[in-house]
């Protein structure tokens, strides 16, 4: 009788799911495969599918931002600078799914390496008046967090708040001790989705990729670098470890405060109200515009992803991209492979190592398609490239966390900042192309030739590619 219940129970679960999958189902072919899996794959189909396969966009995680006071400047298109003109759907484009315009008169400082960045974000966090807001990815305890939590004693105790998110599975190795410290001292510290059996099923693919530091509203940072020593001292497997991050001071750092600030209330349940009149006043600090973009599995479009197509479409004489996990959407795929065979010079850089075989595998299942096209790729092999820039004809630079994979455009709460400014590009342009002469570049014909057990690999490899 129980036997005969559990199958029923089943049956009726999987049912609903498939109704579920036929209404919200996105791609016939990814809607097809979750069919064939939950009627093939007896238990094992349903619970891959609540972990994995929920359709976010459809079903919210999370349905707090509309909670969220903050004031919003509407951009004057009628006042645009000529700069902008040419970018004028992707400003909209970002307007429209997160909520944020360009802002103007920031002064932004390129940071190449883990020494520079660090350097640069005690610096700032060591300045603090008001308040320290940092969200992670990755914290890992060693000599950066040891000398983070001295710091922070410091500022707390001068009347500074501060507020931390780390991510519950990314910083999965964070210990109790060293929370407590935090706790103890007087900072605000919560994880973002952190591993819980009850929701461990709702929550385990869904992570908070983004890198964030805002210091007073007036001081920002973004970019690939993680609170981790390797950036300091590389590690035994890959070397030195390579990473782009931004310190921006001006208007767009409140920007990223508001997305730190949004995830502050999903981790928390507190609403920090940061309307123009309770965040201190942001000065003119420069000339550089900068357009803020956010993006998490519960918005209604892919907006990062969105991004990173209309660059690569819109490019008419270059497009470079540094990138570690270059695993791209069909959208992607097509606009890269679409802009080479149009004429765009299409440059890749990526590292020669991965910091995970089964991704390396599967990123270079890309590769001959793309050199096909006539993209140009390049393995850097001086160390770990973790760097997520793109650069285009000189006008255009995105830096941030996003990586360009299904993971990041789909799973993961990413940011990355638009850089519109034309010296800005050319300085990561020279940058991009001195790197490219350290770097091998791969030729399509030899390439092919490839042992036929890679061939296998990375086909077996690309199959995962959208959980990587």
């Amino acid at each position: 009788m129980l036997f005969v219940v559990l199958v029923v129970l089943y049956i009726v679960i999987a049912l609903t799911i498939v109704a579920g999958l036929l209404v919200n189902g996105v791609r016939p072919a990814r809607t097809l495969a979750w069919l064939l899996a939950i009627f093939t794959i007896p238990v094992g189909g349903i619970l891959l599918y609540i972990m994995i396969g929920r359709n976010r966009r459809k079903n919210k995680l999370i349905y707090m931002k509309k909670q969220l006071s903050f004031e919003n400047t509407l951009f004057d298109y009628d006042e645009m600078p000529e700069e902008l003109y040419a970018h004028q759907k992707i400003i909209r484009l970002i307007e429209k799914n997160s909520s944020f315009s360009p802002t103007f008169n920031n002064s932004l400082m390129c940071l190449k390496d883990g020494k520079t960045t660090f350097e640069a974000i005690f610096y700032a966090l060591e300045n603090a008046n008001s308040y320290i807001h940092l969200q992670y990815y990755i914290f890992e305890e060693g000599e950066l967090a040891n000398r983070l939590l001295k710091l922070f004693e410091t500022k707390v105790k001068s009347g500074v708040k501060v507020r931390l998110i780390y991510d519950g599975i990314g910083s999965f190795s964070l210990s109790r001790g060293y929370l407590m410290q935090l706790t103890e001292i007087g900072v605000e510290v919560y994880p973002f989705l952190p591993f819980r059996f009850g929701r461990f099923l709702n929550s385990l693919n869904y992570r908070n990729h983004r890198k964030i530091i805002v210091v007073d509203g007036n001081i920002a940072f973004t970019g690939g670098i993680n609170v981790s020593d390797k950036y300091l001292k590389g590690d035994s497997f890959l070397g030195k470890w390579y990473d782009m991050h931004l310190k921006i001071e001006g208007s767009a750092a409140a920007c990223l405060d508001r997305v730190f600030l949004t995830d502050w209330q999903l981790v928390s349940g507190q609403l920090v109200n940061s309307s123009k009149k309770s965040m201190p006043r942001t000065t003119k600090q420069g000339r550089s515009i900068v357009q803020i973009v956010s993006s998490g599995p519960d918005d209604d479009f892919p907006a990062i992803e969105q991004v990173y197509f209309s660059i690569i479409s819109t490019a008419n004489e270059y497009l470079y991209i540094i990138n570690p996990y270059i695993m791209p959407s069909y959208a992607i795929m097509t606009a890269l492979e679409t802009a080479a065979l149009g004429g765009v010079d299409v440059r890749l850089m990526l590292s020669a190592n991965n910091d995970s075989r089964l991704v390396n595998w599967s990123v270079r299942s890309y590769f001959e398609p793309l050199l096909k096209s006539g993209v140009e790729i390049y393995l850097f092999s001086d160390g770990f490239l973790h760097s997520k820039v793109m650069i285009g004809d000189d006008t255009i630079t995105s830096i941030g966390t996003a990586n360009i994979d299904v993971r990041s455009f789909e799973q993961n709460y990413e940011v990355n900042a638009l850089v519109y400014d034309d010296d800005f590009a050319k300085e990561l342009k020279e940058f991009f192309l001195m790197e490219c002469g350290k770097s091998k570049k791969l030729n399509y014909a030899e390439y092919q030739k490839r042992p036929w057990l890679d061939k296998l690999k990375e086909g077996a490899a690309r199959i995962f590619s959208s959980l990587l």
